[in-house]
């Protein structure tokens, strides 16, 4: 039997000191509340993915680090220096420091966001100035522009360390590809190299369930981003594979 419940459902508004009652053996977890998912750790439940999964997989900054530590294709990337509110932001000098390597135009993305609604696509060094004050006290990071993936990437479905399904995503009016942003969606058929750095991605980032974005780089594929709260309809929609299959099939093969 399955059930769903919303993170603030009253059963969870416990003190700290107090365990949740007659849970699950596992949980699905498709929310990015990593505390709550800790807390069901603590009282003995399975959650899939993991709290600490689901932390990494919520900062892009972090995860771009995982990315890096396992030797996987990215768009060149440079971390931007922490800064706080009321402090001085990037000098011009750094901005310059930054187009030089990644030229423009560029991309410019946040630590926090979803559905793409906090990466940016800055044309100019001015409107890089303003994007860049505008996010003091935020954790962000700049990439290189992939102009062989504008407005198209590919999303695979990663569970238990293979691939279960995968659509391509093309937007005529966005840089991004996301559905939610008028993007359409279509089956794809994965190269070999494709299905092997969605498998390398998700496993860098610990996750057992994952949805891997892959950019279209001049020499191949690229890693995007891994998703740890996939939503799995679009690809559903898309492709009439339902993802959460697999994944029980999964969740009772670790449970036996």
């Amino acid at each position: 039997q399955t059930e769903t419940f919303l993170n603030d459902d009253v059963r969870f508004l416990l003190p700290l000191d107090e365990s949740f009652d007659a849970l699950p053996h596992a949980v699905f977890f498709f929310d990015k509340d990593a505390a709550l998912a800790e807390r069901f750790e603590a009282s003995g439940c399975l959650t899939m993915n993991r709290s600490d999964v689901i932390r990494l997989c919520d900062d892009k900054v972090a995860q771009t680090l995982a990315f890096q530590r396992a030797n996987l294709p990215m768009p060149e990337t440079i971390i931007a220096p922490k800064s706080f509110p009321k402090s001085v932001t990037l000098s011009d000098e750094a901005l310059r420091v930054v187009t030089e390597r990644l030229g423009l135009p560029l991309i410019v993305k946040e630590a926090h966001g979803s559905f793409g609604m906090t990466v940016y696509f800055i044309e100019t060094f001015e409107a890089l100035r303003r994007k860049v004050d505008a996010l003091v006290g935020r954790d962000f990071l700049f990439q290189r522009y992939v102009k062989e993936s504008h407005g198209r990437d590919v999303r695979v479905n990663v569970v238990g360390g293979r691939v279960v399904a995968a659509m391509k995503r093309t937007s005529d009016c966005d840089f991004r590809a996301n559905v939610t942003n008028g993007g359409r969606a279509e089956v794809v058929v994965l190269t070999e190299e494709e299905r092997s750095l969605a498998i390398r991605a998700a496993d860098a980032v610990g996750a057992t369930f994952a949805g891997v974005d892959l950019l279209y780089g001049e020499s191949g594929p690229l890693v995007c981003e891994v998703n740890a709260a996939a939503h799995i309809e679009n690809i559903y929609k898309t492709t009439g594979i339902n993802v959460a299959r697999p994944m029980l099939d999964y969740v009772r093969e670790v449970l036996r």
